[in-house]
């Protein structure tokens, strides 16, 4: 029997189709607070709360898009809806905040909100101090965690006041005080629905064994991706395997020489994981979406799909990763920078899954992320650019930089790296080198932006990236 614990109460997932969504299967339970505004992921109305395993306590109740997961990629754990943090006559704190302040008008999005903020609200790390004022408010309450809650009529400024309005849990809090539990583990799943499948599985090795059979089937971890093919193109893959709990795709090593990272750790966990320790990866993070499909989506997934537009290819290529590829018949590692063969085409074999994101040490000491898209935060690129660059005695000694947007795939800038190397880092070579750049792929015209904007950016983006540090070192360009 597949089960799954909502709001305190366990309630049977047997005959649900594998394709039904948390959100559907919540609503179809009289469970409307979560609603659907976007079936993307990009707005937040269907926002609910996960028990998973947490970094600073065994628990953390972790912020989701409904709309993305499905429901079966939930069994044997625990969720909490806004109809399970208060009563009407028993408010949470988050909502009787959101309510004295003024935080909701028409009410659509409101309940997506006081997850998202509970969920911060619950962070173990959230603290009040001096020194994390200016960025986290002064109860230490991050805005970003609200980055991919979108607001139609009430604007921001009262949701903003009820988050800064928080204080700490109350000791009587059994949210707050489930945290110092385990999670229950994932039930290793297999349910067969109306012909289509899902698994489970509990070791690496099982997932392999059923790719060599079904190279076909799909796997997912965060479905970020997968969830928006299911909702807006109607693909329902026969077989669907998750694979974000499996402990063999979840390692994190940081060592003198590499990084190793698990391709189903979310880019959350990865992002507290590094605290800050690979810069490229720091600015990245941040305009990766929003926090609620971080708390969801991969590495693995990011580079499984092949998508040209993907933002951490450019990131990783600049870094010089490689991946571990594993199948049945064992493990192979490939340079990244080899990795992307055609559009939406790679070298992973049907058969083969991601395993593990390698990162060489030492790191190069300047370096960047430049995103060029229409709005700042939570937006697919048009350009996205990173660069590695390290300068010995005023000479470039080594230069990579990482394109997405202006191909048919990820890709090296080549050429540029060659126009850089071994000459001066001066205004002059970086204007001659940012030339070459404007000049790196083969942008094409689209909705997102103009081939020829494409170019320009790319330009721009050296002369800025040579800007920043000539700031950094405190000389004026």
């Amino acid at each position: 029997m597949t089960t799954i614990k909502v709001n305190g109460q366990s309630a049977t997932l047997d005959g649900v189709p594998v394709h039904t969504t948390v959100l559907d299967w919540l609503r179809d339970r009289g469970l409307t607070g979560a609603k659907e505004g976007c079936a993307e992921g990009e707005c937040g109305a269907c926002s609910v709360l996960v028990a998973r395993p947490g970094l600073e306590t065994p628990t953390e109740w972790t912020a989701v898009n409904a709309c993305l997961l499905p429901v079966a990629s939930l069994d044997g754990q625990e969720i909490v809806t806004s109809e399970g943090l208060g009563k009407s006559n028993a408010l949470h704190p988050v909502q009787q905040e959101m309510a004295v302040r003024g935080g909701s008008q028409c009410g659509f999005c409101t309940p997506g909100f006081v997850c998202s903020m509970a969920a911060e609200y619950y962070r173990p790390t959230r603290t009040a101090t001096e020194e994390h004022e200016h960025e986290h408010g002064p109860n230490g309450f991050d805005l970003h965690a609200l980055s991919g809650n979108l607001c139609r009529c009430t604007g921001y400024r009262p949701i903003r006041d009820a988050a800064y309005a928080l204080g700490e849990p109350p000791t009587d809090d059994t949210l707050a005080a489930r945290r110092s539990t385990p999670p229950p583990p994932p039930a290793t799943t297999q349910l067969l629905v109306d012909g289509n499948e899902f698994l489970r599985p509990a070791r690496l090795t099982e997932v392999l064994e059923v790719l060599a059979e079904r190279p076909e089937a799909r796997l997912v971890a965060g479905s970020t991706d997968a969830g928006v093919e299911v909702n807006i193109r109607g693909n329902r893959p026969p077989l669907v395997i998750a694979v974000d709990r499996l402990d063999e795709l979840r390692e994190f090593d940081f060592t003198a020489t590499e990084v190793r990272i698990g391709a189903a750790l979310t880019l959350t966990e990865i992002e507290r994981r590094l605290a800050g320790r690979i810069p490229l990866l720091a600015q990245l993070f941040p305009q990766f979406a929003s926090r609620l499909i971080r708390n969801g989506a991969t590495i693995g997934g990011n580079l499984g799909t092949g998508s040209p537009i993907g933002d951490t290819p450019p990131a990783l290529l600049a870094l010089d990763a490689a991946l571990v590829l594993a199948s049945t018949r064992g493990e192979r590692t490939i340079a990244l920078a080899d990795y992307f063969t055609g559009y939406r085409e790679t070298l992973k074999a049907p058969d083969e899954l991601i395993r593990t994101i390698v990162i060489p040490l030492p790191l190069a000491p300047m370096t960047a992320f430049h995103k060029i898209a229409k709005r700042r935060f939570d937006d697919i690129s048009s350009v996205a650019v990173g660069y590695s660059v390290e300068v010995i005695d005023g000479t470039v000694r080594e230069a990579r930089i990482g394109l997405g947007g202006v191909a048919a795939t990820p890709l090296r800038a080549r050429a540029t790296e060659d126009a850089l190397t071994g000459q001066p880092w001066t205004e002059r070579t970086v204007r001659e080198a940012a030339a070459v750049l404007a000049a790196e792929g083969t942008p094409m015209d689209d909705h997102r932006a103009s081939a020829s904007y494409r170019s320009a950016m790319l330009g721009q983006s050296l002369l800025r990236f040579y800007a920043q540090h000539l700031a950094a070192e405190g000389v004026s360009a």
